[in-house]
């Protein structure tokens, strides 16, 4: 039998993982750390947390480790990335993102599988205090943080999650990366948190809000699914979902609040859909968190 010789695991460069306990709910969560080499910048290193660790982990330390190693080509810094996610060797856990991502209060939906417990969401208050009261305080504790620049990315319910910790604690960071946000979950629930942001935003100085979609989450359907047989349903939910739209709307609110506390910026990417925008959106996450020149 043909086998290659000395084969050994691949590691992730300059990344560790962590099993952290919640003191709020006693869940396990799993946070991946990627660590710049070398020495960090007086005022410490910036910051990017992400929703959806174990998703992104692998993309956003290539992205690290192909761009900032040419800052005058990419116009990408040294900087931590911080990956939440949980104990598994999947890309997901369904069940347990549904909670940690959904604004409360939330609702109850059928299992995602038969034999599995009910779907449950509107856990991301909890989940925004674990980030802010256990994961903050240990990352500063054992990196040098330039608190200034601390940036959070989610996609899809993730982006969802990045709008509601905006809204709610405006100054837990300056750039807040959400792409695919699921605005049109729940009704919209969402802008209940926008009214009370909106009357009184605390953002902080130079705080800075992307938004992003995929091309064929407006009104386009992508080329393997014209002539499907579910064409016209698929045409009819995208109604409801236009993250083009939704995303759009949210941007021109936003910049013409009095004194523009954040701007906002939009842009579609070509040729992705909502599962497929995921890795060019994290590499986007990485270039504006960690930009030398802010354009």
């Amino acid at each position: 039998m043909l086998a290659f010789p000395n084969s050994s695991p691949t590691l992730v460069g300059n990344t560790t993982f962590h099993d952290v306990v919640s003191d709020r709910n006693g869940a396990v969560y799993r946070v991946f750390i990627y660590r710049p080499p070398g020495d960090a910048p007086g005022p410490g290193w910036p910051v990017l947390y992400m929703t959806d660790g174990n998703a992104v982990i692998g993309t956003s330390v290539d992205v690290m480790r192909a761009q900032a190693s040419y800052p005058s080509g990419t116009n990408v810094g040294q900087g931590v990335v911080v990956a939440i996610g949980y104990p598994l060797d999947a890309a997901y856990d369904p069940l347990r993102r549904s909670w940690d991502l959904g604004p409360p209060p939330g609702q109850t939906y059928p299992p995602f599988f038969e034999n599995s417990p009910p779907v449950k969401t509107g856990g991301a208050e909890e989940f925004l205090g674990f980030i802010e009261e256990q994961i903050k305080p240990i990352v500063e504790a054992t990196h040098p943080i330039d608190r200034s620049r601390q940036a959070l990315f989610g996609h899809s319910f993730g982006g969802l999650f990045v709008l509601y910790s905006l809204f709610t604690r405006p100054s837990a960071f300056t750039t807040w990366i959400a792409a695919s946000p699921s605005i049109y979950w729940e009704n919209r629930a969402i802008d209940q948190f926008y009214s009370r942001f909106a009357a009184a935003p605390r953002t902080r100085d130079n705080a800075e809000l992307y938004l992003s979609c995929g091309e064929y989450e407006t009104d386009k359907l992508a080329p393997f699914q014209i002539g499907a047989a579910d064409e016209t349903e698929r045409l009819k939910q995208k109604k409801v979902t236009l993250d083009d739209v939704h995303a759009m709307e949210l941007m021109e609110r936003l910049n013409s609040l009095a004194g523009r506390p954040i701007r906002t910026q939009f842009e579609i990417h070509l040729g992705e859909n909502h599962m497929s925008l995921l890795p060019v959106a994290v590499n986007r996450a990485i270039q504006n968190a960690f930009a030398i020149r802010r354009l």
